[in-house]
This record gives structure tokens, C-alpha cells and sequence, in this order.
């Protein structure tokens, strides 16, 4: 009887972690030039966040990683065991981007901490961001970012 009651709950439990380590949707991305649409892979866990796009050898042109944080702040990054160039863009909670990092080098121990707040990180192909004409300013539009 126990184990009919425990199972429900056990394969929620499974099911809502799954999702949120490896959810993928759509963010919009809205600069001066037009609107690029992204499949990104939503890290909303800290598992997930730590992890981010290490190991990966490729990545689709407009796929990329949407970094959720629990609240508003510094944020850092490095790329010790990203294999591919990237570059990583800092969000305010309603979405502008407030700073553009351009081509992380693979492997760096450098960090990456600008000096701006931020609730969530968009990180995509190096290079990327200059050739659509995203800069400080513009708009990423995704559930998840909204005015809190």
C-alpha cells in the first residue's frame, strides 16, 4: 500500500529533475537588425549551471545555454573544459543585455566577470553576437525573463 503511494511522488521527483537539467525551448533574441530565435537548453539547476557546455564539441548555429540564477548578482564564468569558443551574454532579470562577452577561449582559466549584475547568462557561439549585431541594450525574450 505504502509503496502504490510512494511511487507517484518518486516519479515526479525523477521527472521535474530531468526537466530542469536538460529542458529545451525557444529564446528570442531582439536587436536593431531583427529577431534571432534560439533552441536553448535551459540550466536551471546548480548541477546544471556548474556543468553548463563543457565537453561539447559542437554546437548547432542557433542552438545555445540559458543559465538561470536564484536571484540577482554577479555572476562568473570560466570555460576549463568548454572545448568550443563562445560567447556569453549577461541578462537583467527583464531581459537586456547588459554585458556581451565575445569568444571565450576554450579551455581559459580566465574568469569572466564583468562588473554588472545579472539574473541569467546566454551563452552561444563565439562570434556569433557580432555577426547579428547583438549589444548591450537589446533584448532576450524568454519565460523566464520577466521583471521581478
Amino acid at each position: 500500500m505504502r509503496f502504490s503511494i510512494l511511487l507517484p511522488v518518486v516519479a515526479y521527483l525523477l521527472w521535474f529533475q530531468t526537466a530542469a537539467d536538460g529542458l529545451m525551448d525557444k529564446a528570442t533574441i531582439v536587436t536593431a537588425e531583427g529577431q534571432h530565435v534560439f533552441t536553448v537548453e535551459l540550466a536551471v539547476t546548480s548541477k546544471a549551471r556548474q556543468q553548463g557546455l563543457m565537453h561539447r564539441r559542437e554546437m548547432p548555429r542557433n542552438v545555445g545555454m540559458l543559465f538561470i540564477f536564484p536571484s540577482l548578482g554577479l555572476q562568473s564564468f570560466w570555460m576549463k573544459d568548454t572545448l568550443i569558443p563562445l560567447d556569453i551574454l549577461f541578462l537583467e532579470a527583464n531581459g537586456r543585455v547588459v554585458h556581451v562577452h565575445h569568444n571565450a577561449q576554450p579551455r581559459s582559466l580566465m574568469p569572466i566577470a564583468p562588473k554588472v549584475t545579472a539574473l541569467a547568462v546566454l551563452e552561444i557561439n563565439g562570434g556569433l553576437s557580432r555577426e547579428l549585431g547583438i549589444k548591450p541594450g537589446d533584448f532576450v525574450h524568454h519565460p523566464s525573463l520577466r521583471a521581478r
